[in-house]
This record gives structure tokens, C-alpha cells and sequence, in this order.
């Protein structure tokens, strides 16, 4: 047990470690190569925060533990908006500036009702897998076209503030990108390891561990950068991180762990995780994206809801392993 407890605690430090070198190594490259920060803020460190529940959830497809890679990715969603944009909110109230975000809100609404859909015969096919994919690699091009047709944007305006502290050097921010990204496969494998061996010692299926201790560890960089943005005021990478990375984790995460091995799906997963991850989206949608020529604000009483939302959720999970331990 103290093995597995070990690896789990190690793997996470590094993970998080690993991401943020990694998310600077190619935001400060991609800066050099002349990318526009709007871009860099959209694309690289969307992706780049989201490598770990990549790596984790790839790494537990492949040693054939789909309930810590399908868990991790919808854990990981539920904590984004519950537990993530409820503190951030708390530190200061987000609003919803950019216009990019704001068309990315009813997108990520879509895609959640589509990623239910195709699981609601419980199996995660490869057709499953690949279809999740294609949208993913049509979001990706069409956020992209977004960023080159729109040059001036509260959130591109922000990203170049942020970028302003970045290291210049070309040499070093390639040695950092590759560093981190070798780091983030190593520790992600680690983590994965501990968490199956806890499952096992414990008798809980790996699913609740996916939800729980994977899901919150690989939202950790989420976490950091969405609470350092919330109390700058940077209100749109603050949401900018949780909109790409749920997005990423719908789409890609869970595309990339079905393509490399399918699997069944439990029916809880449908009618507990599944629900109040798409319950989560849609509050979001109807809290933050403003109507009627209103601003999109997250305040801090939703905020509180949100993570009281997060609390309860946890709690419940919590008191069924406990149950079954009795």
C-alpha cells in the first residue's frame, strides 16, 4: 500500500511539474516562431495543460485500465467547471469578454450531448473513438481560423501580457518543451501505477479512482493557471483554460483511450458522471455566456454553487467506497 501511495504522490508532483515546464517550453516557442498570442493562448496552452489527462488516460488504455482513463477525462471536466471556476470565481467574478469564448460556450454544450449520444449503447467503440476525433481535429481548424481572422481579442490581449515574462531564448525553450514532455510520459505512467495498485488494495474499481484522486491531480495545472489568471483579472484565460481543456478531455482524451483500446462503458458512468458533467456544461452555458446585451459574469455566489456542486459530488463517491468497505 505505501508502494502505491508513494508512486501516486510522486507521479502527481511530477506531473504537474512536468505540465508546467512543457506549457511554457511551447508557449515561448511558438511565441519565437512568431505565433500570435491569441493562438498561443487557445491552442498550445490549451493542449498543454491538457497533456496530462492525455498521457494518463492514453498510458491506462494501453495496460488496460479503462475506468482510470475514461474516469480521468470526466473527472477531470467535472473538476474543471465545479471545483476550478468555483474558486476562481470566489477570488474574483469572471466575465465572459471574449468573443471566441463565447462561441466556444454553446460548442462545448454540443459536443457534451454528442460524446452521451455515443455512448449510450455502453461501449466505446473505435468508430466511437474515431468520430471524436474528426470533431476534435474540425474544432481545432476552426478555432485556428478563428485566431488568424480575429486580430485583436480581450483574450489575445491578456495572452500578450502574459507571454511579455516568458524566456526568449529559443535554445532553452526547446530544451524545456522536450524536457517536459518526456517528464510528463514518465510521471504519467507512475501515477497510473499507483492509482491501479490503490484500487486493488482497497477493492474499489479504478473508475472511482479516475474520478477522484487522477481526475483532480492531471486538473492541477488548470487549477494553477486559472487562479493565478482570476486574480490578475485575466478573466478570459481563466475560463479560456477550463472551456479548451474540457474540450480537449471530451474529444481528444477519450478519442485517443477508445482508438488505442475500446472498452464498456458502466451504466452509472451514463447516469451519474455523464449527467452531472453535461448538468455542470450546461449551467456554465446559462450562467456565463450573457443574453440580451448582458455581460457573461461567473459571481461569486455561483461560484460557491459551483463548488459546493463539486463538494457534494465527491462526498457521494466517497461514501459509496466506504459502504462497500463495510
Amino acid at each position: 500500500m505505501l508502494t502505491g501511495l508513494l508512486a501516486l504522490i510522486i507521479g502527481l508532483v511530477l506531473l504537474v511539474w512536468s505540465a508546467d515546464r512543457f506549457v511554457d517550453g511551447a508557449s515561448s516557442t511558438a511565441r519565437i516562431l512568431g505565433m500570435s498570442p491569441l493562438l498561443i493562448g487557445m491552442v498550445i496552452v490549451g493542449f498543454g495543460t491538457s497533456a496530462p489527462e492525455m498521457m494518463v488516460s492514453a498510458l491506462a488504455a494501453m495496460e488496460g485500465s479503462p475506468g482510470i482513463a475514461i474516469g480521468n477525462a470526466y473527472g477531470s471536466n467535472i473538476a474543471n467547471i465545479a471545483l476550478i471556476l468555483g474558486i476562481a470565481a470566489l477570488i474574483n467574478p469572471i466575465r465572459v469578454q471574449s468573443g471566441i469564448l463565447k462561441k466556444e460556450l454553446p460548442i462545448l454544450t454540443g459536443i457534451t450531448v454528442i460524446s452521451v449520444f455515443l455512448l449510450l449503447d455502453l461501449n466505446l467503440s473505435r468508430i466511437d473513438a474515431l468520430i471524436l476525433l474528426v470533431l476534435f481535429t474540425g474544432l481545432m481548424g476552426w478555432t485556428i481560423f478563428q485566431g488568424m481572422k480575429k486580430k485583436t481579442d480581450e483574450l489575445s490581449l491578456e495572452m500578450e501580457k502574459e507571454a511579455a515574462g516568458l524566456d526568449t531564448s529559443l535554445k532553452k525553450s526547446l530544451f524545456w518543451l522536450i524536457a517536459g514532455l518526456i517528464m510528463l510520459i514518465v510521471s504519467s505512467r507512475i501515477l497510473v501505477w499507483g492509482a491501479i495498485e490503490i484500487a486493488r488494495i482497497f477493492g474499489v474499481s479504478d473508475m472511482i479512482i479516475g474520478l477522484t484522486i487522477v481526475a483532480v491531480g492531471t486538473s492541477l495545472p488548470e487549477l494553477a493557471s486559472s487562479v493565478a489568471a482570476a486574480r490578475k483579472g485575466e478573466h478570459d484565460i481563466a475560463l479560456g483554460n477550463v472551456l479548451g481543456s474540457n474540450l480537449f478531455n471530451t474529444l481528444a482524451v477519450v478519442g485517443i483511450a477508445g482508438i488505442i483500446r475500446p472498452f464498456p462503458v458502466e451504466k452509472v458512468t451514463l447516469l451519474r458522471d455523464m449527467a452531472v458533467m453535461g448538468g455542470l456544461t450546461l449551467s456554465l452555458f446559462a450562467i456565463g455566456y450573457g443574453f440580451k446585451g448582458r455581460q457573461g459574469i461567473i459571481n461569486r455566489f455561483e461560484g460557491a454553487g459551483l463548488l459546493l456542486v463539486y463538494i457534494s459530488y465527491t462526498a457521494y463517491l466517497i461514501a459509496g467506497i466506504v459502504t462497500r468497505s463495510v
